[in-house]
């Protein structure tokens, strides 16, 4: 292997051993093109003018209109988190499904997905839910396992059901649109909630001491009253925004300004609105949005570099030519994801991995859907899919799944990390089973985008 083919795989291994020093992921991503690109010309295996590209593209990035729709959402759910929608859902649920045999688990479960739904903020779901319902759980006698697995499992669902951040940044870097990726992921969503509230229910009729029913604290209560109070006004915001996409009666960036808007009202309907909580909600939009925007600038640098060192050359050929095709391919791309899952945001993956490898998924994947009328947009949206529910599992997994520190950090003393460890593993491997129906039925994804004309 002569000089020149050595660079790029030198290039990946310094940004990861950068990454895993602790130096945040902007600087190492732009440190790593800085570098490579000098080492690159002072060899004369690299070009100085394609450098000059450079802040075309950070222009074309700042004019990217799909990538407005992060910081609507982004303060979407913001607002709808701090104006006490979580609360009152888990709240309300809770007497709802209390009653039945695990039926706080379930409620968990249901707040979830609508809470991915409303806000899709998985740090702020998994803290709630843990503040609110834990304790609840632990008082009747909820296996702390049990209570656990599913509150940090549930919180992780904003990864998968749209309006997710993830779906929008892996169909920006995808190249395949945003409403795609969000119809596509709406079934995949829908059953990964159904297996959770599935096995609760097994649970419950197995071992009834580990999730028994709660009593109703008053039997005059008129708990369907208070469901469709709070209930209903999150769902319509829901149901506009993402019908309004599903439709193609508005852009995502488009239904993100709506809803940001109608996250304002719903806080006037909650009583909730102040100047305090929407300074706050704007403060931590733009702090996330800038995040995101370093990330991206930092990451469009790094590919520039790389592909004119001929780095995508070294990856397609690497990828291309394993053994089987496209399983093989894509049972080491989800392997990479994974474990870099452990260590990074899911945004740094997104911007850092996708671009890499997403013009061999392009060709490998492509003949699986050759019976569609676009198989080339059918194989890409479905390995968006893929990497986002793979992003999800990682959010999961010992010892170093975010939401298993977000949860740990809210609960009680006597629920120990042992515990929060056992109670994930059911649901790790239900996630992975449901990876497994994506992967081995591709029509998981593909049936409802066909509802968008296209296929």
């Amino acid at each position: 292997m002569d000089l020149e083919s050595l660079l790029p795989p030198l290039m990946f291994l310094c940004l990861i051993i950068l990454l895993f020093s602790g130096i945040p992921v902007g600087f190492s991503l732009l440190g790593t093109a800085f570098i490579f690109s000098i080492i690159g010309m002072k060899l004369g295996f690299f070009d100085f003018h394609l450098l000059q590209a450079i802040p075309e593209r950070i222009s074309g990035i700042m004019e990217n209109y799909i990538l407005l729709a992060i910081p609507f959402f982004i303060f979407m759910g913001t607002m709808l988190e701090k104006s006490g929608l979580a609360e009152n859902l888990l709240k309300t649920m809770g007497k709802l499904f209390g009653p039945v045999r695990g039926g706080l688990a379930i409620s968990v479960v249901v707040v979830g997905t609508l809470l991915a739904a409303a806000t899709g903020i998985v740090g702020a779901t998994v803290i709630t839910m843990g503040l609110i319902t834990l304790p609840t759980m632990l008082r009747y006698k909820y296996s702390k396992e049990l209570a656990c697995g599913v509150i940090a499992a549930s919180g992780t669902l904003g990864q998968i059901i749209p309006p997710s951040i993830v779906l929008i940044v892996l169909a920006d870097q995808l190249g395949v649109s945003v409403g795609d990726l969000f119809i596509g992921a709406l079934i995949p969503g829908l059953i990964l909630s159904g297996l959770y509230i599935l096995y609760v229910l097994i649970i419950a009729f197995l071992k009834p001491q580990s999730a028994p029913p709660i009593p109703r604290e008053s039997e005059g209560e008129n708990v369907w009253k208070e469901f469709l109070k709070v209930v209903i006004p999150p769902l319509i915001l829901i149901v506009l925004v993402l019908g309004s996409i599903f439709t193609g009666w508005a852009t995502p960036t488009e239904a993100g300004a709506f809803g940001a808007v109608g996250a304002i009202v719903l806080s006037f309907v909650y009583r909730k609105f102040s100047i305090k909580i929407l300074q706050d909600s704007l403060f931590v939009t733009v702090k996330l949005s800038a995040m995101v925007m370093f990330i991206l600038i930092g990451a469009t640098a790094f590919t520039l570099v790389f592909r004119g060192l001929y780095g995508d050359f070294w990856i397609e050929d690497m990828l291309s030519n394993l053994p089987g095709g496209a399983i093989p391919f894509l049972l080491l791309v989800n392997f990479v994801v994974f474990i870099l899952g452990f260590f990074l945001d899911f945004f740094e993956i997104v911007f850092i991995v996708i671009p890499l490898v997403a013009p061999v998924a392009q060709k490998l994947l492509s003949p699986i859907f050759s019976a569609y009328p676009e198989p080339t947009r059918m194989a890409l949206v479905w390995f968006g899919i893929i990497i986002s529910m793979n992003l999800q599992t990682s959010f999961l997994t010992p010892p170093l799944g975010f939401s298993l520190f977000y949860l740990r950090g809210v609960a009680p003393p006597g629920v120990t990390t042992s515990h929060i460890y056992r109670g994930v593993v059911p649901f790790i491997i239900i996630q992975l089973i449901s990876l497994g129906l994506v992967i081995l039925f591709p029509k998981l994804v593909s049936v409802p985008i066909s509802l968008t004309g296209g296929v």
